[in-house]
């Protein structure tokens, strides 16, 4: 019998820690770029965490090679200030691909597999600060924001981000001339629903562009650490 109750404990736990990973999922971003030699292993990573139901990962492509011989198509000028805004929030001067960003707090140069995985554990593990739950209705994404443990007198951008799962690139010059190439989760389209003063319940309604996967985002204003994320189903 104690056996029996022992296994059955365990087992609670594991789904229960499942069940918190999927609600409260980590965020990594990862700024690459079609133009850039070393990129490619980051983007095999990302292939992986896009499996994950505990991670949502983005793949944001930036401009910023594209002068040297490739234009990158799936690259946005948005992408590029979202990348050096994260660099001055963290008293940096330099952004450089590949570059990914965790929950908006920590980042990795290159494709640190290890690091990366390190990271994420230790996200999954902290305290959980607000939650974000999301309903889609057609065109329309409902989002419901409700606070959990976070700081006082803090402002924070609810962002609606829409992705393709797959895409793919077939190279023709630059550095990574005639390579055929898939990418994963790749971000095509961002808005803010609204901002959100983090002290009580509210809910924001947006009507997304396509009919392309989304996920919400809750992020300190100024680009600051993401406190939640959920996919929208």
């Amino acid at each position: 019998m104690f056996r029996s109750i022992a296994l059955t404990t365990v087992f609670s736990c594991f789904v229960a820690a499942q069940v918190a990973a999927e609600e409260d999922p980590v965020v990594v971003e990862l700024f690459t770029s079609q133009g850039c030699s070393s990129c490619p292993p980051a983007d095999r990573i990302m292939h992986d965490l896009a499996k994950r139901d505990d991670v949502i990962g983005l793949a944001l492509h930036v401009d910023y090679w594209d002068y040297i011989g490739w234009k990158d198509e799936y690259a946005d000028p948005d992408h590029t200030l979202r990348q050096r805004a994260y660099a001055r929030e963290g008293g940096r001067s330099m952004i450089y691909t590949p570059q990914m960003v965790i929950n908006g707090q920590h980042d990795i140069v290159g494709a640190q597999a290890r690091e990366l995985d390190q990271l994420i554990e230790a996200h999954l593990k902290a305290a959980l600060e607000a939650s974000v739950t999301a309903i889609r209705s057609a065109d329309v994404v409902t989002v419901d924001v409700t606070p959990v443990e976070l700081p006082k007198e803090e402002t924070y951008d609810v962002h609606v981000v829409q992705y393709s799962p797959m895409r793919h690139a077939s190279i023709r010059r630059g550095e990574l001339a005639g390579h055929e190439l898939d990418y994963a989760n790749v971000v095509e389209a961002w808005q803010i629903a609204g901002q959100w003063d983090g002290t009580a319940p509210q809910t924001f309604a947006v009507q997304l562009g396509s009919d392309l996967p989304a996920v919400i985002l809750v992020q300190r204003a100024g680009h600051g650490p993401i406190v939640a994320a959920t996919r929208v189903k």
